[in-house]
């Protein structure tokens, strides 16, 4: 029985012996590429190379590529083929190979003795239905009877699918799919060659049956796929690619730390293979930095590692369990993606940190979801409103796909209009959003057809004479020229030949400047990157651009020098968290501005005042010490040796920039294409302003340098200086006194204990009834200040463990305030303060609205308030039973 590991190696070193060229992986999120969240498939990472936007240095290609789809998240586990992530495999042509040599060695691969060798009477396949030159070469090349060669309409032979008559518009071609008999689940599609030899442009007006708007491309292209699961588990014979040699132990693990056996047929089964496919994706995105969070590809983690704790709820699990499978992950991928098994613990903690957050809210997420069930049966209603689902989200946490599968379950339907309405009303992202076409067109690709990169030439120079401009982009449109009769405010885009500007990339800042010449002055307000080109934006303040024209570019200089000054510290600071925290804190985003930065890395909880001084003393020693910075371009395989330090999630060329900072010892060395300093020194000083948490398990150190860091210290003085004054102490007592003003204050408010208005916390629990072991206050105080009744609230929970407390004062103008709060233990049984509110606001013609524990409303009639208190009475009563 072949070996997952040995088909991959298997397929690729064949295409080798055809001539192409063997390319790593692509990352599983390609930050480069703001038209998918994930890659979706292994010609992803050739989208240039088709479409002629670069140079190509070669124009075949093999990969097998890791991809991430949720289009079927609902079939996962379910089916015996679908996944999230997934390997691809796949052979390429940019102009090269055509339809002839696809196909000759996609049989020759799986029929050889040599190869797969599977016998040829259990292969059959499919064309699209007007695809005579493929029908052809299977019948009279391949000599495949015609009985096992079907055509097939545009919707199952096409790519992308009916694109002839539905579009979009863009390179498009026929297909041919592969079909393999397995006799354990019958007839598998395995393989899918797409011959893209077509422009479609506009609609089909054809009559006779055959597209009239397909454009032959000059340069016919092939793109394949093979999905490495799929395949696997058909040559091994298994039911599902879920019992491969690389999937089935891990599903077999997720049974384990479940407290369960795996059985298949079950629906524990079930639950357990999508626990395993989701951690397997979320381990490999989280690995490349990707942290569970509220909008896109961050939102597609946090919905799946959520699918999978509901799973292990419904399992009976109330503690985290996911975390203990991230190790079984690295250890079956091992061989292609050695690199997991660096980051594991930090992934771990990622994971466990989500699982804990959910597992925080998801009883009381569940019982709410059930009372929503419940009503709607009472009112004989049939689909989930978009409230409701927008109001889980915010409360418990609860994605909306979760809460669409567990209505699924029960026969509801499900508002998605009316959940995104929803979302947007309360200023909230709906989750993932739309992603953009795969192939897009517009004036800059028009350009890259042209123009394959600019030169940078601004690592040494911040200025040149001898640029020429080779694009012009104005209201979106490319053109040879541009002055100022235009008269437009929006800005233009100026692409060069060469150019000493950097464009923003690698979380550096694009450079400012001028672009000119004799009676042509060009502000540029900031330099960005796309593909290979360099845009430079801003706008003509005199003169008139034109395509060949020879200008001087030359940047802001002193901008440029704090940018590098900001650049270098990263790059010390990274090496300090090192130092004092450990090799987990690595990299995880970073921004570079002008003497500010700021920098993100894992961790799981907030440094304490002795890590930052450290920090922050350890980059200033490494300034003091004026250590040199050099930088040198090698091949990636020879950074790594020299261990160059690289970033997990980002796309390196296979030539790199190494910078490094070294004295006697190695102080940093990383791969980085920005601009810095030729000397430690000049960095001046370091100053970190913030620490804090930018998500579960990851902070963030915001710092400034040269002469923003003086301006910090310099204000931080005189501020302690007037403070001093003040206090009429020294600036080294200026801490003690605090504290012990502090302790005066507490010591005077826990005397005092009261409503402004003089009513007193005592006295209200004084006033409280029970219900079990629940007080419950309900009371008009005198005071309308919604700070100082939430005060109370507050005040009341922490002297009674279990309390629902419900307070209305009458303000000016026959306006009422009302503030309800209720203790962690009634949130967790499925009680809300905001549905108690929402009960109750609408006597006193008001309404509002907060979170389960704490909620506020108003209201315009101050003559219904006794009403509204024995509605609120009531209703606590009946809900605590």
């Amino acid at each position: 029985m072949i070996k997952v590991d040995e088909l991959r190696e298997s397929y690729l070193s064949f295409f080798e012996s055809k001539g192409c060229t063997r390319r790593p992986s692509d990352v599983l999120v390609p930050r480069w590429d703001p038209s998918v969240l994930f890659t979706p498939a292994g010609m992803n990472q050739f989208k240039d190379h088709f479409l002629g936007r670069c140079k190509l240095d070669f124009t075949r290609a093999t990969t097998c590529q890791k991809c991430l789809r949720t289009g079927d998240i609902d079939n996962v586990g379910r089916t015996a083929f679908h996944h999230t992530f997934f390997e691809m495999l796949g052979n390429f042509s940019f102009g090269d190979y055509f339809k002839t040599e696809a196909i000759h060695w996609a049989w020759e691969y799986l029929t050889s003795p040599k190869w797969l060798h599977i016998p040829q009477n259990k292969l059959s396949v499919t064309v699209y239905k007007d695809d005579d030159e493929a029908y052809n070469i299977w019948a009279n090349e391949i000599g495949l009877p015609s009985e096992r060669i079907s055509r097939l309409d545009e919707d199952e032979n096409f790519w992308p699918a009916s694109a002839p008559s539905e579009g979009p518009d863009g390179v498009c071609g026929p297909c041919s799919e592969i079909y393999f008999d397995t006799g354990c689940v019958g007839t598998v599609e395995v393989w899918n060659l797409v011959f893209t030899q077509f422009n479609r442009v506009g609609e089909n007006t054809s009559k006779t049956g055959l597209p009239n708007n397909l454009r032959p491309l000059p340069s016919k292209n092939i793109d394949t796929g093979m999905g490495l699961e799929r395949i696997a588990s058909a040559l091994q014979g298994v039911s599902t690619n879920f019992h491969i040699d690389t999937l089935r132990p891990l599903v077999e693990a997720s049974a384990e730390v479940c407290g369960r056996h795996y059985a298949p047929d079950s629906d524990d089964g079930r639950r357990f293979r999508r626990i395993a496919d989701h951690v397997r994706a979320c381990t490999f995105a989280i690995h490349e930095n990707v942290i569970p969070g509220p909008n896109k590809e961050k939102y597609v983690i946090k919905r799946l590692l959520r699918r999978a704790v509901l799973d292990g709820h419904q399992l009976g699990l109330r503690t985290p369990f996911l975390y203990q499978l991230v190790d079984k992950v690295a250890e079956m991928m091992k061989r292609p993606y050695p690199e997991l098994q660096e980051t594991t613990e930090r992934v771990a903690s990622v994971i466990r940190a989500e699982e804990e957050n959910f597992l925080g809210t998801i009883d009381g997420g569940l019982a709410y979801i059930d009372r929503i069930f419940a009503q709607m049966q009472k009112e004989n209603r049939g689909m989930v409103s978009g409230h409701e689902a927008a109001e889980m989200y915010q409360t418990h946490g609860f994605p909306p796909e979760l809460f669409e599968t567990l209505a699924t379950e029960r026969g509801l339907l499900f508002d998605w209009d009316g959940y995104k309405k929803a979302m947007e009303e309360h200023g909230i992202a709906s989750g993932a959003g739309n992603v953009i076409e795969l192939f897009k067109s517009g004036p800059i690709d028009q350009l890259k057809k042209q123009v394959a990169a600019t030169e940078f030439v601004g690592y040494n120079r911040e200025s040149i004479s001898d640029a020429k401009i080779v694009g012009i982009i104005a209201e979106d449109v490319l053109c040879d020229h541009y002055n100022l009769k235009n008269d437009s405010k929006t800005p233009v885009i100026v692409v060069l030949d060469r150019t000493p500007f950097y464009g923003e990339m690698g979380g550096q800042v694009g450079d400012c400047g001028v672009i000119f010449a004799d009676g042509l002055c060009f502000k540029v307000i900031d330099t960005q990157i796309d593909g290979g080109l360099t845009l430079h934006l801003g706008m003509l303040e005199e003169g008139e651009l034109r395509v060949g024209a020879t200008v001087t570019g030359s940047l802001d200089h002193e901008r440029r020098r704090a940018i590098r000054r900001a650049h270098t510290a990263t790059h010390l600071l990274h090496a300090a968290l090192h130092q004092v925290l450990g090799e987990h804190a690595q990299q995880q985003g970073s921004r570079v501005e002008p003497d500010a930065l700021r920098f993100d890395f894992p961790h799981p909880k907030s440094l304490t005042a002795e890590e930052l001084v450290a920090i922050e003393a350890w980059v200033n020693r490494a300034v003091l010490v004026a250590t040199p910075v050099t930088s040198v371009v090698m091949p990636i395989q020879e950074a790594r040796q020299t261990g160059a330090m690289m970033l997990f999630g980002e796309k390196y060329p296979d030539e790199v920039r190494v910078v490094g900072i070294v004295s006697d010892h190695p102080i940093s060395k990383e791969l980085c294409g920005g601009t810095h300093l030729t000397n430690t020194a000049e960095i001046g000083s370091f100053r970190i302003v913030s620490e804090e948490s930018v998500a579960a398990g990851t902070r963030r150190i915001a710092a400034y340098t040269g002469l923003q860091a003086w301006q910090l210290g310099h204000d931080a003085g005189v501020t302690l200086s007037a403070i001093s004054g003040v206090l009429k102490v020294p600036s080294k007592e200026i801490s003690t006194r605090v504290e012990a003003l502090a302790k005066e204050v507490r010591q005077l408010k826990k005397q005092a204990a009261v409503v402004k208005g003089g009513v007193s916390v005592d006295t209200l629990l004084t006033a409280a009834v029970t219900a079990g072991t629940t007080k419950i206050v309900v009371s008009e105080v005198d005071t309308a200040d919604a700070g100082a009744l939430r005060d109370a609230i507050d005040q009341i929970r922490k002297k009674s463990e279990s309390s629902a407390v419900f307070l209305a004062a009458k303000g000016e103008e026959g306006k009422v305030m009302l503030v309800a709060g209720v203790s962690r233990d009634l949130v967790s049984s499925g009680l809300s303060a905001a549905d108690w509110l929402k009960a109750v606001a609408p006597i006193v013609k008001g309404g509002g609205g907060g979170r389960p524990d704490m909620a506020q409303a108003g209201g315009k009639d101050a003559s219904k308030l006794g009403e509204a208190l024995v509605a609120a009475k009531k209703f606590i009563q009946e809900k605590l039973g």
